[in-house]
């Protein structure tokens, strides 16, 4: 169960030593070497959260989560005073051409102002543009367009809606994972007031919908942890062995066992940790039931191929999570008696595994590219001579009679293409320079953030500037993470790998593999631009782990009322400080006027310019 109970929580099983004259300070399988009880793993297999009123629950998760949305689309078109924002002149006009052509063209040089002064004609050409990047966050700011129009606010829309619904996801997987429908809470509240998130929302940049996939699919990974140990509770008959754990912790039972079966029972307990259900064992066979529906399980192969049709950075989470999907499951089946449950696991449960999230992730990733399949004798028109050549064979000079060869052919095109891909994000971008661009070992710190609109020298009189003399005012706009929540999360970090290897409490494992696996990949491209907002795709985990960390400080449900009252004192501390840090830096996230003096007081270390 862990530690962190709190509010809303149900209390555990009481872990008080159990008076036996046989007992002492031995472990048996019911109890730890102090003499503790142990829950049986019929008791651990519940869930771990209980509202009294779950209409409260999700009603107060509703309730944050709106916040969040009305913050991420109130007035997002006046970002940069209506105009393009960095990236998204690429992505705001590949959306639009993707929905209304099928594919993504290119368009004429004064594209932009075309667009911002609201002449739609004469802008895009029927040649194929070479994209970068996979195809679903542009098909979600595409509809986006169709909805509220080829505006500012149109294309922002789609990532205003997500942000929100990031915040929604954040809470339920807290509250899941905590036990604690209070810190759910928090967790919403934290990413609510996250500038990075905050501004990521009110951009048509790709990162947030990969970041919001991400952490649906891993959402559903834990859930069906859950779910999974659930359903062993239900097809194991276990009822036999919880009936002699109880009788033999209230002293109905004797136990007449000598030193050498003590250290037996001792030994088990290290290898097979947790009730060794002998009798589980001996009714369902060496391994025990085996589950192939996983409902949650097919969620997040959903969610797996969605985040990877949105940026290639995704897999690397999904192949981290399928590692610990298997561990999970051979840890069910070992809490229930099945021995040599991670071997056995790797047949029963990851084979099927590789079906949830390797096959169908795979099936709806190329299902995304739908478009481009259908066009591809236009890229084999306008790609096949130019410096992507060398992918294309000789296949494209005699025409492919009928469906079947078409299909091969659009295919082979399609895996060309990724090849020329690839070769642009590993060696394409190596002599490339940005000022914005940033090593990755401090973006957990914030070491470099990213500017995506400023406008400068505004004179005192002009737009309300009210400068001294001889000072001017700005706006500006950069993607920056609450200082005080990403620091305070990078602690937490810490903390979270510690008890992780510690404790082997498996929730803190969640934060590990959720930051390593979508942080470290990008140490191995650190000689080429990338940026500081990447990191928006670890920030849920991040702040998973600062909510457990906060969690820890609050203490127990159970707890003294001193204890609960100096935790909730320091808890809160930490949570008003991060809105106030918000707050603080609310101007540079919102493109608001300020004077170059305020300016600097926002800007605390030069690396930030």
């Amino acid at each position: 169960m862990g530690t962190i109970m709190s509010a809303g929580a149900t209390a555990p099983r009481s872990l008080a030593p159990v008076d036996h004259p046989d007992r002492r300070d031995v472990a048996t399988l019911s109890r730890t070497a102090r003499g503790e009880a142990v829950p049986t793993a019929t008791e651990r297999a519940q869930p771990r959260a209980w509202d009294p009123d779950k209409v409260i629950s999700w009603a107060a998760t509703t309730f944050v989560a709106l916040i969040a949305t009305f913050m991420r689309i109130y007035k997002n078109d006046e970002h940069g005073s209506g105009k393009f924002l960095f990236d998204e002149t690429y992505y705001a006009k590949d959306a639009w051409s993707l929905v209304h052509h099928g594919y993504v063209t290119n368009y004429v040089d004064d594209a932009n102002q075309k667009i911002l002064d609201g002449n739609m004609h004469g802008i895009f050409t029927n040649d194929p543009s070479m994209v970068v990047h996979p195809e679903v966050g542009k098909y979600l700011i595409g509809l986006s367009e169709l909805i509220f129009g080829m505006t500012p606010h149109g294309w922002r829309m789609a990532s205003a809606i997500v942000g929100g619904l990031m915040v929604f996801v954040m809470i339920r997987l807290a509250r899941r994972v905590t036990g604690s429908t209070m810190l759910g809470l928090v967790a919403g509240i934290l990413m609510t007031f996250d500038g990075l998130q905050f501004v990521l929302s009110r951009l048509a940049l790709l990162d947030i919908f990969e970041a919001f996939f991400v952490l649906c699919a891993i959402s559903c990974m834990v859930a069906d942890r859950d779910w999974f140990r659930e359903r062993l509770a239900e097809r194991i008959d276990v009822a036999a062995v919880d009936k002699y754990e109880k009788a033999r912790r209230s002293g109905t039972v004797e136990e007449k066992t000598t030193g050498n079966h003590h250290a037996l029972f001792a030994l088990l307990n290290l290898v097979l940790p947790r009730s060794l259900a002998h009798h589980a064992y001996d009714v369902q066979g060496p391994w025990g039931p085996r589950i192939f529906w996983r409902p949650w399980l097919l969620a997040a192969g959903i969610f797996w191929g969605l985040a990877c049709g949105t940026k290639w950075g995704a897999i690397y989470p999904l192949a981290a999570f399928g590692i610990l999907y298997w561990l999970w499951s051979a840890g069910g089946r070992r809490s229930f008696g099945i021995r040599w449950s991670v071997l056995k696991s790797a047949i029963t449960d990851a084979m099927p595994g590789l079906a949830y999230l390797v096959l169908l992730p795979f099936v709806i990733y190329l299902a995304t590219w739908t478009g481009w399949l259908i066009h591809h004798g236009t890229y084999e028109e306008h790609l096949s001579n130019t410096q992507y050549a060398p992918y294309w064979g000789s296949y494209i000079q005699t025409k492919s009679p009928g469906f079947l060869s078409e299909a091969v052919r659009s295919l082979r095109d399609l895996w060309h293409y990724h090849q020329a891909v690839w070769n642009f994000h590993t060696h394409g971008l190596n002599d490339a320079t940005h000022p914005y661009q940033s090593n990755p070992e401090g973006w957990p710190v914030i070491n470099k953030p990213v500017g995506v609109d400023a406008q400068l020298n505004i004179q005192p009189g002009h737009q309300g500037c009210d400068a001294a003399p001889g000072a001017t005012c700005l706006r500006q706009v950069i993607l920056l993470g609450t200082p005080v929540l990403w620091w305070f999360s990078a602690a937490a970090l810490v903390w979270s790998i510690v008890v992780w290897i510690g404790r082997r409490d498996w929730r803190y494992g969640i934060v590990v593999a959720g930051v390593l696996a979508s942080w470290l990949p990008w140490f191995k491209y650190d000689q080429r631009p990338i940026f500081s907002y990447y990191s928006i795709v670890f920030e849920p985990f991040l702040i998973l782990g600062a909510v457990m960390l906060l969690g820890e400080i609050l203490g127990r449900a159970d707890a003294s009322k001193r204890r609960r009252m100096i935790g909730a004192f320091v808890g809160g501390t930490v949570v008003v400080a991060v809105i106030a840090n918000f707050a603080w830096f609310f101007p540079v996230y919102t493109d608001g006027l300020l004077t170059n003096a305020e300016w600097v007081q926002r800007i605390w270390f030069k690396k930030w310019i």
